[in-house]
């Protein structure tokens, strides 16, 4: 939580610099990059809400939990990009029908500079701790901060040629460059929101991982088949079906599915592991072998 109220500081911070900037230059490609921070401060705020959420346990309305409050925060956050994208195109339409030469051009581009190096310092920081932490609100936040930087760098570049050049027309082309940037970067974002929001399953290497666990750790049962998972922000859910002998007791039964769960939660973070128990005849002959 202390990260996501960081980054409404931070984004607050930048868009003050940004529109400094704008104001000192007249920039259009400049006006582009203060646009953009607005959509920061809005979407970090949104992100930090939605981890407050998803941090609330389960309850009788949401026994699974809140997890997927991020989810809902990463979309919301690749629609704003979207519609900041437009703005900005709107901008540099009207940046091409009427070009103007820049006003103080050189300081309000070492303003920009200065707003960039903290958001490129930030957004490392958001993408490193939100992937630590699992959390998806954050990682999005990340990657649209690291476009936002690159952004921000070709802005500057394409604003410094125009200086030089004198060729007006730059700035409102570098805009669009920003918006069309910002455009892919938000389909990115909302991509892989919508791909938890539809229960994907974990990575193929970390499946590799769980059924390894599963078939080392299930001895005294005769199979385990029907393994599905998904994951919700931190949480990772892993539920699968394990057929054991005919004789063997609830207790026997109860101690493997034990085993097999503490071993799984050792190795997955924040997984919650649901078993149903068969007996040997619903064996499927096709599932995960026991070691």
């Amino acid at each position: 939580m202390k990260i996501a109220i960081g980054s409404i500081l931070v984004g607050l911070v930048v868009l003050a610099l940004k529109s400094l900037a704008w104001w000192m230059t007249g920039s259009i490609a400049l006006l582009s990059d203060a646009l953009e921070s607005t959509v920061n401060v809005a979407t970090a705020i949104a992100a930090a809400i939605a981890i407050r959420v998803a941090a609330q346990p389960a309850d009788a309305n949401h026994p699974y939990g809140h997890h997927k409050a991020e989810f809902f925060s990463a979309v919301l956050e690749g629609v704003m990009i979207i519609i900041a994208a437009l703005l900005i195109m709107r901008e540099a339409y009207h940046g091409f029908q009427d070009p103007r030469v820049l006003d103080a051009p050189l300081s309000g581009l070492l303003v920009n500079g200065a707003a960039s190096v903290i958001n490129a310092i930030w957004c490392w920081t958001l993408i490193s701790q939100g992937r630590k932490r699992r959390s998806p609100a954050l990682v999005a936040d990340g990657h649209h901060l690291l476009s936002d930087v690159i952004s921000s760098v070709g802005v500057t570049f394409g604003v410094l040629i125009a200086i030089v050049s004198g060729w007006a027309m730059l700035d409102p082309l570098m805009a669009g460059l920003v918006a069309i940037n910002i455009l892919w970067s938000g389909w990115h974002v909302m991509r892989e929101s919508l791909s938890g929001l539809l229960d994907e399953a974990i990575p193929e290497a970390m499946l590799i991982k769980v059924r390894e666990i599963i078939s080392q750790e299930a001895s005294g049962a005769v199979e385990a088949h029907d393994l599905r998972t998904r994951h919700a922000g931190q949480a990772t859910f892993i539920e699968f079906h394990l057929v054991v002998p005919g004789e063997q007791t609830v207790s026997e039964a109860h101690e493997i599915c034990d085993r097999i769960e503490a071993a799984l939660k050792a190795v997955v973070k924040d997984c919650i592991v649901t078993i149903h128990v068969e007996p040997e005849h619903k064996a499927k002959h096709t599932g995960i072998v026991v070691l």
